[in-house]
């Protein structure tokens, strides 16, 4: 697979992950385009990694990957590690999202990416711990992958959405804080 910047990332082989496509990828960043230099970016069920490698390859200062499989977690950071300069940081994290979005309880991501399986029932409860846990800055932005099929998108407390793009089986549903606007 490759990003920004004609880069080639390792895979996870089989079916264990399945990767944004190119087409989504790209329309994400371009809606995306001037907030990621210096952000702090968080990417919920990181699969592969493209996502925060291509947030780190376009400037984000600070990138936390959550993953509970234990070979995708591997490749997420072999690719990291060959992207990342010396001023940027990165981290990933293995295990069960609920335990690991209660540490980041305080720490604040201007940018959230979350691509959950499509058929889990993962989508509200995670958006609504966003919330508890105040992970979410002010001017922040959450953009929630899916398909239309397993999961339509809701109001969750304190956040509204403010876009929805459709690529063919694949959606991208956009939220902000109810502060923002």
């Amino acid at each position: 697979m490759r990003i920004y910047g004609n880069r080639l990332l390792k895979t996870v082989p089989g079916e264990l992950t399945r990767p944004t496509s190119a087409k989504v990828r790209e329309a994400l960043f371009n809606i995306w385009q001037g907030k990621i230099t210096g952000c702090r970016w968080l990417d919920l069920c990181a699969g592969n990694g493209s996502m925060g490698a291509e947030a780190l390859c376009r400037g984000a200062s600070v990138v936390i990957g959550i993953e509970k499989y234990g070979k995708a977690c591997k490749i997420i950071a072999e690719n990291w590690k060959k992207i990342a300069n010396d001023e940027q940081q990165f981290q990933v994290i293995k295990g069960d999202i609920f335990k690991i979005l209660k540490t980041l309880d305080g720490q604040k991501f201007d940018l959230i990416y979350f691509d959950p399986p499509y058929q889990s029932d993962l989508y509200q409860p995670v958006l609504e711990l966003i919330m508890t846990y105040k992970l979410l800055n002010e001017q922040g932005k959450i953009a929630v992958e899916h398909n239309p099929k397993f999961w339509q998108p809701t109001e969750i407390k304190g956040l509204k959405i403010v876009q929805q793009k459709n690529y063919g089986n694949t959606s991208l549903t956009f939220y902000c804080s109810h502060q923002n606007s």
